[in-house]
């Protein structure tokens, strides 16, 4: 079964500066839980283009697993697409997109995915979504930290969910 998680936020920063940020890989690791022992195995340095591959280790809830991405859609300073390959979903398409606005630039993160072992995977739904939030959340704090203040008044999730791709 599909499902799609979908996060936005303004930073304070040109398109330039905020895609150049997401396009140094080491960056990912500063934006992601240190609980997740999160970090990049992949030799570097690393230059992000359409057909880039990343292997990641990570663990969650001790248990240490290999990631690898590919970046399927390159187009800066708009879009890039990494897409797992080999890793815990049965599919993984992160779509990073910006746009330059009058505040800033506006970040929008699309994640479809479905969960392994369907449908004997499903009823962990909800314990993943809640994860994958508590990470958004601390992801989106991160990039404050690094990249300036958000809206403070801006929501963190947006609703009405966006239908998951085909």
């Amino acid at each position: 079964m599909p499902h799609t998680l979908h996060y936005q936020m303004t930073l304070p920063r040109s398109i330039d500066e905020t895609f150049a940020f997401f396009a140094e890989a080491g960056n990912l690791e500063k934006i992601t839980p240190p609980e997740l022992c999160f970090r990049i195995v992949s030799r570097r340095p690393l230059t992000l283009a359409e057909g880039t591959e990343i292997d990641y280790r990570l663990r969650l809830f001790r248990i240490p697993f290999g990631w690898r991405t590919r970046i399927s859609r390159w187009q800066p300073p708009r879009l890039f697409v990494d897409q797992q390959i080999r890793g815990p979903y049965r599919l993984w398409v992160h779509t990073h997109t910006f746009e330059a606005i009058d505040e800033g630039t506006r970040i929008t993160d699309r994640v479809d995915y479905r969960l392994p072992l369907f449908p004997f995977g499903e009823p962990a739904f909800p314990w993943v979504r809640l994860e994958l939030d508590r990470i958004f959340r601390f992801r989106r704090l991160a990039i404050i930290r690094l990249l300036g203040r958000a809206d403070a008044n801006e929501p963190f999730a947006i609703a009405p969910p966006l239908p998951a791709a085909k």
